[in-house]
This record gives C-alpha cells, sequence and structure tokens, in this order.
C-alpha cells in the first residue's frame, strides 16, 4: 500500500510540473505586455523598462521559466546581495526561513509565491484565498446533493426496474446530462427566484455573506446557496443515478448474492454489507472525475448567480488581462484537483484490492 501510494504522489508531482510549464508558457506567449498594463495610459519607455527589469521581463524565457519554478517551489535559491536580481527574496513577498546561508546566495524554506496582481497589486495568493473557499464550498455541496439523491435514487431504479419510476429517472439523468451548466443556471433562477420567489423565498443573485436591511453589518445567509449547488450538481447527480444502478443491478446477480438470499439473509442486510461497498468502486471513480468538472462549471454558475467565488474572479481577471491573477487561480484548482485524484485513488485502491495489486 506505501509504494501505491508513493506511486501515486509521485505521478501527481509529474502532472503538476506539466501544468506549470503549460500554464506559464501558455500565458507569456500571448500578444500583451504587463509593464504597460501596470502603468495605464500615463506611461514613459524609462518607466515601462523599469517596470520590466523589476518583473523579470527583460530576461531570455527560459530564465523567467526557472525564475517562475523558483518562486513556485517550497524549497528555492535566492540571491541575498544583488538587489537588482530577478531572484531577489523580498521580505514582503515571502514567509521564508533560512537553511542555508553562503557568500551572496541562500537556500530557503518559504510559502509558494504566486506574484502579485497588475490591477490591485495585491498577493495571488492572497485573493484566492478570499474566493476559493467559496468555489469549494459550492462544489461540496453540489457533490453530497448529487451523492446523496443520486444513490437512494440509483437503489431504486435497480430495485425497481422497468417501472415508471426507473423510466422517469432515466429521462431527467438524460435531460440533467443534456442542459448545459449556464443554461440551467439561468433556467433555475428565473423560476425559482423570480416566477416562485415568494413560495421559495430564494434571490436570484446573492454571495455566502449578505448585509442587512439596515446595513451595519454582514451575516451568513446559507439559503443563497441552494440554487446555485443545485444547478451545479444537475449533471453529476445524472451519472451517479445511472452508475449505481447498473452497478447494483451487477452486484444483484453475482452468485454470493443468490447465496447469501438462500441463506435467509435480510434483504436490507445484504444491501447494505455486501451490495454497496461492491457497488460504488465505479460511484468513487466518477465522482472524482466530477471533481474537475465541477470547479470549472462554477464559473459560469458563479457569474450568473454573483457568487463571489473562483468564477467572479477568473472572468474578472480575463477580462482585465490580469495573468498572474489567472495563472495563480488555474495552478491552485490543478493542485487541489490532484490532491483530490491522488486521495481518491487511494481510496479506490481500499475499497478494491486489485487496483494495488496492477500499479
Amino acid at each position: 500500500m506505501l509504494r501505491f501510494i508513493l506511486k501515486r504522489i509521485g505521478y501527481g508531482f509529474l502532472l503538476m510540473l506539466g501544468v506549470i510549464t503549460l500554464v506559464f508558457f501558455l500565458f507569456t506567449i500571448l500578444p500583451s505586455d504587463p509593464a504597460r498594463m501596470m502603468m495605464g495610459q500615463r506611461s514613459d519607455i524609462a518607466t515601462e523598462e523599469a517596470i520590466r527589469k523589476e518583473m523579470g521581463l527583460n530576461l531570455p524565457i527560459g530564465v523567467q521559466y526557472l525564475a517562475y519554478l523558483n518562486d513556485l517551489s517550497p524549497v528555492s535559491w535566492h540571491k541575498t546581495k544583488d538587489k537588482e536580481s530577478f531572484f531577489y527574496l523580498n521580505d514582503e513577498n515571502y514567509h521564508y526561513r533560512k537553511i542555508i546561508n553562503f557568500k551572496e546566495s541562500s537556500l530557503v524554506l518559504k510559502v509558494p509565491y504566486m506574484r502579485r496582481s497588475y490591477q490591485s497589486k495585491r498577493q495571488v495568493s492572497e485573493i484566492i484565498a478570499e474566493a476559493f473557499p467559496k468555489t469549494a464550498l459550492l462544489a461540496l455541496f453540489s457533490i453530497v446533493f448529487a451523492i446523496i439523491v443520486g444513490i437512494f435514487v440509483g437503489i431504486l431504479c435497480a430495485l425497481y426496474q422497468n417501472t415508471w419510476f426507473d423510466h422517469s429517472a432515466l429521462f431527467f439523468s438524460v435531460l440533467g446530462m443534456s442542459v448545459p451548466s449556464f443554461f440551467a443556471a439561468i433556467l433555475f433562477a428565473w423560476i425559482f427566484a423570480f416566477l416562485l420567489a415568494d413560495y421559495t423565498g430564494l434571490s436570484m443573485f446573492g454571495s455566502l455573506y449578505s448585509v442587512d436591511d439596515y446595513g451595519s453589518g454582514m451575516y451568513l445567509d446559507m439559503k443563497n446557496i441552494i440554487l446555485p449547488a443545485i444547478t451545479l450538481g444537475i449533471r453529476p447527480l445524472a451519472i451517479v443515478i445511472e452508475l449505481t444502478k447498473n452497478s447494483v443491478l451487477d452486484v444483484l446477480s453475482q452468485d454470493y448474492i443468490r447465496t447469501a438470499r438462500a441463506k435467509g439473509v435480510a434483504p436490507v442486510q445484504i444491501m447494505l454489507k455486501h451490495t454497496l461497498k461492491n457497488a460504488l468502486n465505479p460511484v468513487v471513480t466518477a465522482i472524482s472525475g466530477w471533481i474537475a468538472s465541477l470547479l470549472a462549471g462554477a464559473v459560469f454558475v458563479e457569474y450568473i448567480f454573483d457568487w463571489k467565488g473562483m468564477g467572479v474572479v477568473i472572468v474578472d481577471a480575463l477580462d482585465k488581462y490580469d495573468f498572474p491573477v489567472v495563472m495563480g487561480s488555474l495552478l491552485y484548482v490543478s493542485i487541489v484537483l490532484v490532491i483530490i485524484n491522488i486521495v481518491v485513488d487511494i481510496l479506490y485502491g481500499w475499497l478494491d484490492p486489485r487496483v494495488k495489486t496492477a500499479a
């Protein structure tokens, strides 16, 4: 099991290195000048050159790439005397601790640095720290909704196969997979927050926190997450229903299930003890893959419902060509997805020991 875990961590590290490389070169080769965008309309050549030198944009692309890796790495190399060096360690940018001191440089242990926003001059890590928890909460509510409702409905579809309930669930599953997230968001907002607002009490727009009627403070308003979470969870819900139904039907046809029935084991015990654990393997795998889709789909859903998460941050940064924010957001989401996939692989290996043997 330890070797299986170490392999998965190694694969995750290589995957992250590839993502970092792709993101860096993708946004570096774009036809834009960050120095000019930071200066705005009132710019002159001398000031632009100074900014380009400070940001390291005057260096060869390979050196810029190594510098970017050096910024992101928790253990990095920095020159300590040459303050004009691109690798100069700025106390304002890093929380660091020196490991090895040399004459003109140091090896340090630090928090990964994602650089600063071109527009607000704030650290990208601070912007992400404010927005990502809201997106993660939305994705968590969506996937929990899809898991609970999907497994329950999938089991009922397997037990009542070829009935009106099974056919109705199949119809709504196909419909849920066919409707794009942004269209479903608009439709749900119009029906439940506009036409039926007097009955549901839901709002078309709103974030995790709302301002009270007197403007004296903010309070936690969890009802604003209901519509975005359901909208975002429709597509994984359809997948979970179908996978659960097919997996349960497959397991129920196995010999050991027939043996348990012949021994007089209660149907509830057969379902909970013998069927579900073996039937949930493909469901767990599908859920891990849908985490990425939820985070990606949240961009549109958050923007429509004005949920102040990563979606609003990424769209706003793209609109303003604020590339450090976009790059940092993509890398942060990628790291989270890699960690989730590693955890799911380990969980899948625990559920099915054959996975460890194959690995």
